[in-house]
C-alpha cells in the first residue's frame, strides 16, 4: 500500500464522516464532495482512468453541485434544530452489519482474480462511448429529461408564493 493510496483513503473517510456528523447541511454537501474527490484520486491511482474522470464529472460536477443548489433553494442550508443522532439509530446499526456482511460475504466468495478465465477484456473508451450513444441513448436522455425536471422542481418549491391582495367586496 503506498503512502498515497493511504493519503487518499483518509480523505475519503474524512469527508464521509464529516458528510454524516456535521449540522450544517451545506457543509455535509461540500464534505461529501470531498469524499468524491477522494475517490475518484484513488480510482485514477490504480490506473482506472474513465472511472475516475466520470467520478470528478459525475459526483463532483453534477451530484455535487445539485446537492448545494437545492439545499440552497429549498432550506436555506441552516443548521437543523434537532438532535445529533436518530431516534432509530439502532435500526441504522443493524442495517449496516447486514450490508457489510453481505459484502463480505460477496468479498470471500468472489472470483479468483489470477484465474484465466476470470480475467475478461476491458472495454475501451471508445466501446463505451459507442455503447452510450448508440445503443443506450433513449437511457441516457431520460435521465437528462429527469435531472432537468428535478432542477424545475426545485426552483418552483424554492419560489416564494405571491401575496395575494384581499379582494374588494365593493
Amino acid at each position: 500500500m503506498s503512502a498515497l493510496n493511504l493519503l487518499l483513503g483518509i480523505v475519503v473517510l474524512t469527508g464521509a464522516v464529516a458528510a454524516l456528523s456535521l449540522r450544517n447541511l451545506v457543509h455535509c454537501a461540500f464534505a461529501s464532495i470531498g469524499a468524491f474527490l477522494g475517490l475518484a484520486g484513488l480510482y485514477l491511482h490504480m490506473g482506472a482512468e474513465f472511472v475516475g474522470l466520470v467520478q470528478i464529472l459525475v459526483y463532483v460536477g453534477a451530484v455535487g453541485i445539485l446537492f448545494v443548489f437545492a439545499i440552497l433553494l429549498t432550506r436555506g442550508g441552516g443548521v437543523e434544530e434537532r438532535p445529533l443522532f436518530s431516534t432509530s439509530w439502532l435500526c441504522g446499526v443493524g442495517v449496516a452489519g447486514a450490508l457489510a456482511l453481505v459484502l463480505l460475504s460477496g468479498l470471500f466468495k468472489g472470483a479468483d482474480p489470477s484465474d484465466p478465465a476470470a480475467s475478461r477484456p476491458s472495454p475501451t473508451l471508445k466501446q463505451v462511448g459507442q455503447r452510450l450513444m448508440v445503443e443506450d441513448v433513449l437511457a441516457l436522455e431520460i435521465m437528462a429529461l429527469l435531472l432537468t425536471v428535478a432542477s424545475i422542481g426545485a426552483i418552483v418549491i424554492a419560489m416564494p408564493e405571491p401575496s395575494r391582495k384581499e379582494e374588494d367586496p365593493t
